[in-house]
């Protein structure tokens, strides 16, 4: 059963993703926070497996609760979906930096909310594909020099190949698809290079493979829509 827990500041949007995912078998609402402050609470409280994440309340907004509740190794087996009515360029940024699992705007379709926490439950990364474009266009815009990551030593060549591709935002078929291997030995590598890096999910993968310099500005970016 995947426990998930609510915060959101407005009482029918709560409603009805509690409705719509206590629908499902394998799904159990624990429980609603209407603020920042109450999410860290409840978070510590009832240890959930996923949070769905408002990135505007009062009390602390989503981001600053994402950051305590993911900085807290109590709360390690705990992912967040960070959901907002806008694909702002520096929440995403920000979301992905401080360990969110995924990013959503709240008018996705039932289906791909549902999907979204299996995913991340699953502990795959999940960003919608229009948000997915933003954030690589806004970290290829962001003029910073390399920072050092040691960890990278640890990589394969092989692996490095793959993580510059996971950095392009390729899937596990694409980078299969580039490097003429099968999609599960690309999980492999993916899974591989997470535990080396000590990556929470591949999201993160991507904000190393920029913030290290693997990826370049400008390599391969889509445009932002």
């Amino acid at each position: 059963m995947i426990r998930i827990l609510i915060a959101d500041d407005q009482t029918l949007i709560r409603a009805g993703f509690r409705a719509l995912l206590n629908a499902e078998p394998d799904m159990e609402i624990t429980g609603e926070a209407g603020t920042g402050e109450e999410t860290v609470r409840l978070a510590r409280q009832l240890r959930p497996d996923v949070i769905l994440m408002d990135i505007r309340m009062p009390g602390g907004d989503g981001l600053a609760a994402s950051a305590a509740i993911l900085a807290d190794p109590m709360l390690a087996g705990t992912h967040i979906i960070i959901l907002t009515t806008f694909e702002l360029d520096d929440y995403i940024a920000e979301a992905v930096r401080v360990g969110a699992a995924g990013f959503l705007v709240k008018d996705t379709e039932p289906e791909e909310l549902i999907r979204a926490v299996r995913v991340v439950h699953d502990g795959d990364a999940l960003l919608s594909p229009s948000v997915t474009r933003r954030l690589m266009a806004a970290m290829a815009r962001v003029s910073r020099e390399p920072v050092p990551v040691p960890e990278l030593g640890l990589i394969t060549g092989r692996e490095r190949e793959v993580l510059a591709l996971v950095g392009e935002g390729l899937n596990n078929a694409e980078i299969a698809a580039r490097l003429f291997i099968t999609p599960l030995t690309a999980k492999t590598h993916v899974s591989r290079i997470m535990t080396k890096l000590d990556a929470r999910d591949r999201v993160q993968l991507v904000v190393i493979a920029y913030e290290s310099g693997l990826v370049r500005p400008g390599w391969n970016v889509p445009p932002a829509p």
